[in-house]
């Protein structure tokens, strides 16, 4: 069996395509392409949708060596069962369904949750972001690896990457009032840990000194990740 694509890095170049005609193809020809036999094909599915998986697995792991090892696994597993997909759904959610089951399957054979590595890139405030801001999303993605693993996955959908709530529960295979369910303890949670985005925590003025509204708060809503939407997130 040729050897599986390897797992990606945060924001790499693409490589090229396999020209014209297959980057044309859809996900489904792509697949079926590689069950006949082409050698090609199945890196050219992984190449295009790479960037939304890598996403899921290190936001939802917090780990990036982690989030690589289960990429990879779940793209061996994908490259394997290819030929048992039956079309039910489409390609894209059969492979975050796989991705999704291969985070599951570390946090379970690791025994406990995981923790968030500071990286280099954490300690270094960037020159187009905001220390504040910086400081935030860090300890937002602390909060959220305290989450249960249920509550986490969707919350990484749909406030971080931007994911309508139907295809996450297409994805994780369950009713959308499980995931909005899911969704609402998740950002309780979550507010509760963050204190500083709930805006029910501190009076807020209108800069004059007279009661306003946070901006981009939704009224009656804990306030979750969504509040700092990930680069490469849905918009």
């Amino acid at each position: 069996m040729p050897a599986a694509p390897s797992p990606p890095e945060p924001g790499p170049p693409a490589e090229p395509g396999l020209g014209f005609a297959a980057a044309q193809a859809g996900d489904a020809e792509l697949l079926s392409r590689h069950v006949a036999g082409d050698r090609d094909a199945f890196g050219e599915l992984f190449r295009r949708h790479r960037g939304r998986l890598w996403a899921v697995a290190v936001r939802t792991l917090a780990n990036p060596d982690d989030a690589a090892e289960a990429l990879q696994d779940a793209m061996i597993k994908a490259y394997q069962a290819a030929g048992s997909f039956k079309g039910n759904s489409a390609v894209t959610t059969w492979l975050h369904r796989i991705v999704v089951n291969a985070c599951l399957d570390r946090i379970r054979a690791a025994g406990r949750r995981p923790t968030v590595p500071l990286s280099e890139d954490d300690r270094t405030v960037s020159d187009r972001g905001d220390p504040g801001d910086s400081d935030l999303k860090l300890r937002v993605r602390r909060a959220l690896a305290e989450l249960p693993f249920d509550q986490r996955a969707v919350l990484v959908y749909i406030d971080m990457l931007g994911y309508p709530v139907e295809e996450v529960a297409a994805i994780l295979k369950v009713r959308a009032g499980t995931v909005k369910s899911r969704a609402s303890r998740g950002r309780r949670r979550l507010a509760a840990a963050l204190p500083e985005l709930d805006p029910a925590a501190a009076p807020v003025t209108d800069g004059g000194g007279n009661p306003g509204r946070r901006r981009g708060v939704e009224p009656g809503r804990p306030p979750g990740p969504g509040s700092i939407r990930e680069e490469g997130g849905r918009r």
